[in-house]
């Protein structure tokens, strides 16, 4: 076998397609019985014909081009509503469209000014870094040089993001809004020296050259249908319920499906499974990772009433709502996390996929709302998974109904047996069922987009030459992007072999 792929998410299916469409024999293994990993649909309540994205949610990372080159059937709308953020009986509301209304919602207008002005640098910075991810590996000076803008390299990429936050802004909402791409399933601080936050901040606003965040029609399931499909169709085996127990550096692949094990041999073998589960695979010792979100699923019989009557609940929800958010309450929740409490009022953000796409809803007449809950680290939940889950989404919720002029229970739709439609995942639940390390939806902290150790690879390479990482924590991974499982490919073709 040319090339064996272990794990069947969306980055393995990508690689699965390039190499199966040159002419490579391909075989995927997937534990799961169905492929996708992160990024499927599912109908999470029996008897509600809803198809929720369970996991991951929206695309940014994904490129055209991956699109492009697999005639990949995706189809993304782009939502007005960027975000709304309440505070009290008003609200923050970003509308992409109506800039006049975006600047009426702002307190301060310098804020606004300087709102305009900090995300026209970022959209500079993504128009010249965002093509580099599906390039071989460049130099950092040379990267520099691309982004060609001292300022933007120098808040971005050299120092912690809190300085420029603090220095362009002077409302705390404003400054928590724009905080919050810093966080997405990081457990860092504003300040944190390491500049985690300031890498998780970068792939947040870099997609496609713009940083705009959008809906795929049908769910995150249609994404994975269409790379299957092109997989599939190219020659590309898949096989599900195959769970891989050991790998070696010469490309022996031995895994077991149904009461059987098996053996395959593949002249590389990329893994679309964490850099800590390839150590497990060959033997070594796994780095720890750990994540840091709570991800709550609704079915929601309406939408809820908003204490700010100005403003339509369906452009409240129709972008990122932002609750308790604000700079110093992201801080708070940061320090009573890193203390190992359950934030007392845990910052979180939700979106409603069905308002940009009834698909996923059919005739139900339903809403759905995805929630994703910041500054909940693994570590909070390893005691007693069962009782700091019910601790945590309580409080979420709580924390929820702060914001709303109506609990958002009273809200949610009641299914066939009476339970309410509402579920909740921990770190720890996605270790189980989706085998993320720690929970850690990125596999491992992300890293930057250059490397001065091995400018010209393609950072999937591991210290075995036909074995190669083709998911989110190889070099420039994370997010529903594709760019792994491209490169992973593109490195076995581009060497001619």
């Amino acid at each position: 076998m040319d090339v064996v792929i272990v794990g069947g998410g969306h980055n393995g299916l990508v690689a699965a397609a390039y190499l199966a469409r040159a002419g490579k024999s391909v075989q995927v293994l997937e534990r799961l019985d169905a492929v996708g990993g992160a990024a499927v649909s599912f109908q999470a309540f029996p008897g509600v014909d809803v198809r929720l994205s369970r996991y991951s949610y929206l695309v940014s990372l994904l490129p055209r081009k991956v699109i492009a080159d697999l005639d990949l059937s995706i189809s993304l709308l782009r939502r007005r509503m960027s975000s709304y953020t309440p505070v009290g009986d008003r609200g923050l509301l970003v509308d992409t469209e109506d800039p006049s209304r975006t600047a009426r919602s702002f307190v301060d207008p310098a804020d606004f000014a300087a709102w305009q002005r900090f995300y026209a640098m970022t959209a500079r910075v993504a128009s010249r870094v965002f093509p580099t991810l599906t390039e071989p590996l460049t130099s950092k000076a040379s990267l520099r040089a691309r982004v060609n803008d001292d300022e933007a390299w120098r808040v971005l990429f050299e120092e912690p993001i809190s300085h420029v936050v603090e220095h362009s802004f002077r409302d705390d909402i404003v400054r928590g809004v724009v905080l919050t791409d810093a966080l997405i399933g990081t457990f860092a601080s504003a300040d944190d020296p390491a500049l985690r936050q300031n890498r998780c901040f970068l792939y947040h606003v870099i997609g496609n050259g713009t940083g705009d965040w959008d809906v795929p029609v049908g769910g995150m399931g249609s994404v994975t249908a269409a790379l299957e499909h092109a997989a599939r169709s190219a020659g590309a085996r898949i096989l599900t319920g195959a769970t891989v127990t050991s790998i070696t550096p010469d490309g022996e692949v031995r895994y077991i499906a149904g009461n059987s094990s098996h053996v395959i041999h593949g002249d590389h073998v990329l893994v679309n499974a964490s850099p800590a589960e390839l150590s497990r695979l060959l033997g070594d010792l796994p780095e720890p990772a750990e994540g840091a979100q709570l991800k709550v699923n609704m079915v929601l019989r309406r939408l809820p009433r908003l204490r700010d009557s100005s403003v339509d609940p369906r452009d409240a929800f129709g972008g990122t709502f932002h609750v308790n958010e604000s700079y110093s309450q992201l801080a708070t929740a940061y320090a009573e996390a890193s203390a190992g409490r359950i934030p007392s009022l845990p910052p979180c953000e939700i979106y409603c996929h069905s308002l940009t796409d009834p698909s996923i809803v059919g005739e139900s007449g339903a809403h759905t709302l995805t929630l994703f809950g910041l500054h909940m680290p693994a570590r909070l939940f390893a005691a007693d998974n069962e009782a700091a889950r019910s601790q945590a989404l309580a409080a979420t919720l709580a924390s929820l109904n702060h914001v709303l002029a109506e609990p958002i229970e009273s809200c949610l739709w009641i299914d066939p047996s009476g339970r309410p439609c509402i579920e909740a995942k921990t770190p720890v639940d996605l270790e189980h069922s989706l085998g993320l390390p720690g929970g850690h939806i990125f596999h491992r902290d992300l890293t930057w987009p250059y490397s001065d150790d091995s400018p010209g690879s393609w950072g999937v390479e591991t210290p075995h030459p036909r074995i190669l990482l083709c998911g989110a924590g190889a070099q420039r991974g994370g997010g529903v992007s594709g760019i792994p499982g491209h490169n992973a490919a593109m490195k076995i073709l581009t060497a001619g072999v």
